[in-house]
This record gives C-alpha cells, structure tokens and sequence, in this order.
C-alpha cells in the first residue's frame, strides 16, 4: 500500500493492524518525525515528484490530501474554485493538460493527486488493486467527480460521508470517503456503534448497534470532567461548545491542547496530554508523537479505528470491531503484524 500525504499515520497504523504493508510519503517533517519514531515506512517528500513508478509493488493507493482550503475554518479558496478543481477532473481523465497555476491557493490542487496516480497507473497497465480516499465532507463533489473518472477507466467506486463515532472512535467527526476496486464495485462500510445525538441516552437507539464511546471510557481518568472548547462563538465565550465525559469528545483539531476541563464541581483540571488527544483519535496509548505541532499532527490525522474499517471495506474483507478494539487498546510497541481481517 502507497498512502499519499501520510500524516502522522493514521492509514498505516490501520494498514499495520490488518497485516498490510504500507509505506506512506509525506513532506512535513515533523510528521516524518513521529512516523520515524513509530517505526513506520516513510518517504519524507512531496507527492507531486513521484508517482506508480516510482512504487512499483504497491496494488492500493490510499490518501489524505490537505484539507485547509476547504474546511469552515481554512480560508475558503478550495469551496470557491471547486467548480474549477471539477473542470480539472475532467480534463484529466480526459488526458488533457491542466493548469493548477490558475488557483488562488496552490494547496487546493493537491486533491487530484492521487487521481494523477492512478491514471499514471493504468497508463502503465499496472492499476491499482483498490483506492481509498479521506477529507472533509466539502470535497465530496470532487470524491463524485474522481469516482467519475474512475469508473471511466474500469473501476468501481462507492463514496459517502461517514461519521467517525459511528465506527467506536470517542469522537464525533465527519469524514468524506470513497473507496474504488476493479473486480466489484465495495460498499462503504456498515456503522458498528450509534450516531451520536445530544439529549439522546447512549443505550437508546438501534439495538444491533453498540453504544458510541465516550472520551471518559477513552482516557480512564478518575472521576467525570467536561471539556470546554477552545473555539467561541461571535467572540463570546459563554457560547463554546461543552461535552462531558460521558459522551464523546467534539472533533478533535489542532487546537486539542488548548481545551480546557473542569471537573463536576467547577474545578479546573490538567489539559488533554498528547497521548489523551491521540486517544480520543483511536491511536494506541504509546503512539510516540514526535517533532514539533504535535497537537497539528493529532488533529490532521485519520482516526485509526474509521481507517481499519474502511481499509477493510476497500479490501472486501470483514473485520471484527472487538478485534480492532484490541489493538487500539495494545500498546503500539507490542503490537504484531497479525491479519484481523478475513
């Protein structure tokens, strides 16, 4: 597996988990840092030098471009040219030349990189066995529009937006995915745990589906807290979002490190440590975060646990959630490359 703009490594502890092996290419070297440390094969570079090629053993191609020119809180210019980054789609499956010099923001253009790669790749008759892409819910227009592509060049693409508590992560967070093969056409995969809706008991709901976690289950402090977001609104402070430990954590972001707890009586209590934020993430207790922008690192990244899930789903394999669970709660170091998936 190839992993484009690996992150800290989110897919590759999920592809660890599942007994695949995964190499990841990533530019930010506080990330390769983190992923030095962890043990995981990296190539710190930028994506946009290398392609199929240059990974010839490879069959899937999983990645996580940039997501800050299209988020709420980014400054906007991927939402504003996404008409312009479809037209792009287009041409390229077309085999026509782009001009990526024509956006206002250059990161906005990193979306289509790995549909460069898998073009690349069929060009070489050596087209990846499955491809799993992961941003926000706003580039799920240009997810339709890949998946378009593909289809034009025998895959078979399923996307969709799923909801991070929905696969026993304590935390809610949206993610846009799609996940394309060649043989079948694969399904995103089913939810393990409820959806998260606040006023709703956790035990309520859909009784084939477990209970969401909880940021206290998560972390195991001692005794009930509440998280009070870094976040105000219209600059008032008394409008920060508020969570408790009962339920699960509000999407985690770079800003982790700056939200404050209190406790049930008012008491002000020690912040998320590194390990806490990565936690509320699914990454193992012991994951060595490294280099510096930890927080950045932790908010960036895939939560292993939504990745194991669909890194299955693109493999056609089921897989169990107690079997995950395992490994998310093992320390990373004593972790085995043993197959969960079947």
């Amino acid at each position: 597996m190839v992993d484009l703009f690996a992150g800290p490594g989110g897919l590759d502890v999920a592809a660890r988990w599942l007994g695949v092996a995964a190499v990841g290419i990533e530019w930010d070297a506080n990330a390769c840092a983190t992923r030095r440390a962890a043990g995981i094969r990296t190539k710190h570079a930028d994506v946009r030098d290398f392609g199929p090629k240059d990974f010839p053993a490879a069959t899937i191609l999983t990645g996580g471009p940039p997501c800050q020119t299209y988020t709420v809180a980014g400054s906007g210019a991927g939402r504003r040219a996404l008409d312009r980054v479809l037209a792009f789609v287009k041409k390229m499956a077309a085999g026509e030349s782009i001009g990526l010099h024509e956006l206002d923001d250059e990161r906005t253009g990193l979306v289509l990189e790995p549909l460069r790669w898998a073009l690349e790749a069929h060009a070489l008759q050596r087209p990846y066995e499955a491809i799993v892409l992961e941003q926000v819910p706003a580039v799920l227009p240009v997810w339709a529009g890949i998946a378009e592509a593909l289809e034009g060049i025998g895959y078979k693409a399923s996307y969709g937006v799923l909801h991070t508590e929905e696969y026993g992560v304590p935390q809610t967070r949206r993610r846009a995915i799609l996940i394309a093969r060649r043989d079948e056409k694969p399904e995103l995969p089913a939810p393990t745990h409820r959806r998260f809706r606040r006023g709703v008991e956790r035990l309520a709901g859909d009784p084939d589906l477990l209970p969401w976690e909880t940021m206290g289950g998560a972390l195991k402090r001692s005794g009930g807290f509440t998280v009070i977001s870094n976040y105000g609104t219209g600059g008032d402070p008394k409008l920060r979002g508020r969570r408790t430990s009962v339920e699960p954590a509000a999407t985690v972001t770079g800003k982790v490190s700056r939200n404050r707890l209190v406790s049930s009586d008012g008491a002000e209590l020690d912040r998320f440590t590194l390990s806490e934020a990565g936690r509320l993430q699914t990454f193992p207790a012991d994951y060595p975060w490294s280099g510096k922008d930890v927080s950045q690192q932790i908010g960036n990244a895939i939560p292993p646990l939504l990745a194991a899930h669909v890194l299955a789903a693109a493999l056609l394999r089921d897989v169990e959630q107690a079997a995950l669970r395992a490994f998310v709660d093992q320390n990373w170091f004593s972790v085995k490359d043993s197959v969960v998936i079947s």
